[in-house]
């Protein structure tokens, strides 16, 4: 069994869930992400002609998983009919990121808003559809930073 909330030097465990992204125009998806939303590039690999093969960008302990559409490799091909993906992503300042990601044109479906469940959340689509929550709940057996 893993555990979660721990490694083995008592520190904060890698997550063992990535999500992962193919978009259209992977480049500007990267400067959305890391300009608006605060995520870090921690390695982008291009192919020819500026194609991104594979970027890892992380915010907090989390990790998202991105690559350009159409490189024909066996993820693109099973991702091709799939529909947008929903990602939830903990954040300690739910207004200021909010600001910040309207700052930068960023398209808000639902502005920041208390739960019934104690969360403050906002809701944001990037340019190729994917939805895009931020808020204070952290799911029980996650490790946060």
């Amino acid at each position: 069994m893993v555990d979660r909330d721990t490694d083995a030097g008592g520190g904060t465990a890698r997550p063992t869930v990535y999500p992962t992204l193919l978009y259209r125009d992977a480049q500007a998806a990267i400067r959305l992400l890391t300009e608006a939303f605060g995520f870090t590039a921690d390695a982008v690999y291009t192919a020819e002609g500026d194609v991104i093969a594979h970027a890892e960008l992380s915010y907090g302990n989390g990790t998202v998983m991105i690559g350009s559409k159409g490189r024909e490799g066996f993820f693109d091909q099973a991702m091709r009919n799939a529909g947008p993906t929903g990602i939830y992503v903990v954040v300690d300042d739910v207004d200021a990121h909010h600001r910040k990601a309207a700052a930068h044109g960023v398209e808000i479906l639902m502005p920041p808003t208390n739960q019934d469940y104690g969360s403050r959340d906002y809701t944001a689509r990037d340019a190729e559809g994917n939805v895009w929550s931020f808020g204070t709940y952290a799911p029980a057996g996650s490790a946060t930073a």
